[in-house]
């Protein structure tokens, strides 16, 4: 599936509460950067005080997401992050260059492909099924 349009995305992103009701809450931001450019921030607020931060820069001109940042915490303590910056040193992240997870033990080196991220897709609907199934015991 191509990257919706800008107007598509951001009815996408104030809808997420009513399409994922394990989603209590939203603060997700569209914020414009002109006709074709658009970030997201915010958090998506779950049960059992869980979070999700996003951070996303996309280019509706090319469908692509520019960069991005999703992190999890439960209450102050980081569970787990994704972000964009390659590491093109690290061969065990080469299947999924530039997309990985940053997991325990040492969080901040301790890195993991993510074959489920991607540039022309929405990643949010991946990301909160995960939340839910590993996190919230749904399935």
């Amino acid at each position: 599936m191509p990257f919706p349009s800008l107007e598509d995305y951001e009815e996408f992103i104030y809808t997420i509460p009513d399409r994922f009701p394990s989603v209590r809450t939203s603060t997700l931001l569209v914020i414009r950067l002109g006709r074709a450019a658009a970030e997201v921030r915010g958090y998506l607020l779950f049960e059992k005080d869980i979070s999700l931060g996003v951070s996303e820069e996309i280019s509706f001109a090319t469908g692509r997401i520019r960069a991005y940042s999703y992190w999890v915490s439960q209450g102050d303590e980081r569970l787990y992050w994704y972000d964009s910056q390659p590491h093109p040193d690290d061969p065990t992240l080469a299947s999924t260059h530039p997309h990985h997870k940053h997991v325990p033990p040492d969080i901040k080196h301790h890195r993991v492909p993510a074959p489920d991220l991607s540039f022309t897709e929405p990643n949010l609907p991946f990301l909160i099924r995960e939340i839910e199934e590993t996190l919230l015991g749904q399935s």
